[in-house]
């Protein structure tokens, strides 16, 4: 039965259920922690505890009990000479923990990094030393060849269906055993004392403006891009962190970036290494956090068939993350190259792997997939490289290290799968 009102008449106002009413007046609960101070922030704190959303906070905490530790037993843990030497020696793993945090975001791994370094490492040699090729050719073709080997692997991972883990471990072993081969029956190649790639580990910027101007720099650029996206995001009308916290943020950031520049100077100065593999750091973190690409690969660790469904180019975004590992392997093997001036048989070999995988997962980057930062590897590296230089300091022997690392690695990963489990529980995940 129809109803036909005139055009005076109008039905009857209705109440507004009490929920739809509170639906329509819900503030975004980040808003009142900003309008409630410190207090609202304390809670906000406490609410990411509980549902599991933890960041980088264990790894800090951890970093910060490590120094402790070591320096009560020995102050010269955190003496200019020791910091600097940590940070130079952590560049070469940290640059190929860098490549693994890629591949760990698309729920993979590779298990070729190592035998990959070494075998750049011995390309490189072997045409700029013993074929007299000029270095920088050398070292651009060395990369490269990283690269290559990298996209082959993905091109079995993705085209032809491969598992990563067999494809890689196939790698591991193969790759060796070519690097073996281009060394020769000699085994090892010495590299030029004042060439290019010597000067990876060897080279330092010896006046103080260097390494005060790079922890400017940074203060400055983080305060300005956390401002333009805080900016950004108010014109959107979505929540924004007030001008307070980035300056207080921001302050966080400069008191230990100029400790860490004043006790550089203490020593040799500004390390190039540190410059590279900072530079990487930040390159490759845009690249993953604000361009489509890196968009794509958190998309494919979240689901692979919700990316295929999305129009996702599945298998070239596979074969490119492969890539950028085989080329961060590579440009990290020049690194180690550069440290011991030669490249030999025992290149890439050892713990390399395992300490570039455990510096990917240790500095908060998921073994399941879909998260994780390339400051991950930062983090990470340096939890690696500070209890081996505190190992050393106290003539502890390494079989103790590796047992430490291997603690913290569990420990990491027990993290990594406790925090995804509750922030299922809380509808987070």
């Amino acid at each position: 039965m129809t109803t036909n009102l005139s055009k005076d008449e109008s039905p009857e106002p209705r109440e507004t259920p009490p929920a739809a009413e509170a639906a329509v007046t819900a503030v975004d609960p980040r808003l009142l922690v900003r309008e409630e101070g410190f207090a609202g922030y304390w809670s906000e704190f406490r609410r990411k505890l509980r549902s599991g959303e933890l960041g980088s906070l264990p790894v800090v905490v951890g970093l910060l009990v490590i120094g402790l530790v070591f320096q009560l037993r020995d102050p010269a843990f955190l003496g200019a000479e020791n910091l600097s030497n940590l940070f130079v020696t952590a560049a070469g793993t940290g640059l190929i923990a860098v490549g693994i945090v890629f591949v760990l975001i698309l729920g993979e791994i590779d298990l070729s990094v190592g035998s990959v370094s070494g075998l750049a490492a011995a390309i490189f040699a072997v045409l700029n030393v013993s074929n007299g090729m000029p270095e920088w050719l050398a070292f651009v073709l060395a990369i490269l060849s990283g690269a290559l080997v990298g996209a082959l692997h993905g091109f079995f991972f993705a085209r032809i269906g491969v598992p990563a883990f067999v494809v890689t471990l196939a790698g591991l072993l193969g790759w060796n055993g070519l690097m073996l081969q281009v060394l020769g029956s000699n085994g090892t190649i010495n590299l030029d004392d004042s060439g290019l790639v010597a000067g990876l580990t060897n080279h330092y910027f010896s006046d103080v403006a260097a390494a005060y101007g790079l922890a400017a720099l940074s203060v400055v650029g983080f305060f300005l891009v956390s401002l333009r996206d805080s900016r950004r995001r108010e014109a959107a009308g979505v929540p924004s962190r007030p001008l307070s916290e980035l300056v207080l943020r921001t302050a966080a950031l400069a008191v230990p970036a100029f400790v860490v520049a004043w006790l550089l100077n203490q020593y040799k100065g500004l390390p190039l290494a540190v410059v590279i593999f900072l530079g990487v750091v930040v390159a490759l973190d845009f690249v993953l956090r604000r361009t489509s690409y890196g968009r794509k690969v958190f998309a494919l660790g979240g689901s692979v068939e919700a990316a295929r469904r999305a129009g996702i180019n599945v298998a070239a975004i596979r074969i490119s993350v492969f890539a950028l590992s085989g080329t961060m392997a590579a440009l990290g093997g020049m690194f180690l190259a550069s440290q011991i001036n030669a490249a030999n048989q025992s290149s890439g070999a050892g713990s390399l792997l395992m300490n570039a995988i455990a510096a990917a997962v240790i500095g908060g980057t998921s073994l399941f997939g879909g998260r994780g930062k390339t400051w991950s590897a930062l983090l990470g590296v340096l939890v690696i490289q500070s209890i081996a230089s505190g190992m050393a300091l106290l003539g502890i022997a390494s079989a103790v290290q590796y047992m430490i690392t291997g603690a913290v690695l569990l420990a990491a990963v027990v993290i990594d799968s406790v925090s995804r489990r509750t922030q299922k529980t809380a509808g987070r995940a």
